[in-house]
């Protein structure tokens, strides 16, 4: 089996846990790929893996892996998703810290993780991507989200006008610090700290969840993501953000965007024992009673 490691950064308080990970892929016959810009830091720590591939685009990727592990937090597994694209690749997050939704794998679980690799004995859930299209060609051929889209004002404490159409009505107008488009998977990240609600990840919807609304009878709302959504950002400032999970470009003032459902989709590895409320209970301590 082979097996490609992605990270943010490869941390010192990383290594104790990759000499068991490195161990494990040597004792099941596991070949190691990695990315060139962390390969000769991986090497000095661990002499063995001075032969293993590297790769540095999805092509590469794809000739040297079967599976992709990403090492880190959720952070570096939208990264991983960059890499994977459509290529079908499944994708393991192992968390190297403390909260996570996507790399929901503790580290203390390194060996038993690969060991039901090797074994197959794990399943794939499909996630939808979230894409924009513009005439400016924003992000380029990286147009695609796992987690969400947002606008955001810029360099201003006043508020930005985002109007919306969904397919070829008009939805609202939006006064706010913002606005979000989630994917069922990002439902658990900025989406959720702004109010949104929690959506089963094989849920075919997107949410809008507007950032800090003027009127407070603006809530977020769930739509199908088989519809477009036009966006257009009206305001007195020349300039906003655009994001795409942790990327940004900047937009002027009048510019017009097409959100909707990426033609391809990524999938993620599940073990038998777990489930997305199983994560939801752990990460969030639901069915806990402070009280005792």
């Amino acid at each position: 089996m082979r097996i490609g490691l992605v990270f943010s950064s490869v941390k010192e308080q990383y290594f104790e846990h990759l000499a068991l990970l490195f161990e494990a892929f040597e004792h099941n016959q596991v070949t190691p790929a990695f990315e060139e810009e962390y390969a000769q830091s991986l090497i000095e720590h661990f002499p063995q893996l001075a032969h293993a591939p590297t790769f540095r685009d999805t092509e590469s990727l794809k000739a040297c892996a079967d599976l992709v592990l990403s090492i880190g937090g959720d952070g570096t597994f939208l990264k991983t998703v960059l890499y994977v694209r459509d290529s079908q690749i499944p994708i393991l997050g192992i968390n190297m810290g403390r909260l996570g939704f996507l790399a929901n794998v503790n580290k203390e679980k390194i060996r038993d993780a690969v060991e039901l690799l090797v074994l197959k004995k794990y399943q794939t859930n499909v996630r939808t991507l979230i894409q924009v299209d513009s005439r400016q060609g924003f992000f380029g051929q990286n147009n695609f989200a796992l987690n969400e889209l947002a606008i955001h004002k810029k360099d201003s404490a006043s508020m930005i006008s985002v109007e919306v159409y969904v397919g070829k009505e008009y939805l609202n107008t939006y006064w706010a610090d913002g606005l979000i488009i989630a994917t069922p998977t990002g439902s658990t990240g900025y989406s959720l700290s702004c109010g949104g609600p929690i959506v089963s990840p094989e849920t075919p919807v997107f949410v809008i969840t507007p950032i800090s609304p003027h009127n407070l009878n603006v809530r977020p709302i769930i739509i199908q993501d088989n519809l477009d959504i036009r966006i257009r950002v009206n305001d007195r400032d020349y300039s906003h953000l655009l994001t795409l999970d942790s990327r940004f470009e900047q937009i002027n003032d009048s510019t017009e965007i097409m959100v909707r459902k990426a033609p391809f989709t990524i999938h993620t590895v599940k073990f038998n024992k777990s489930s997305f409320f199983d994560t939801i209970r752990d990460k969030l301590l639901w069915g806990l009673d402070r009280r005792n």
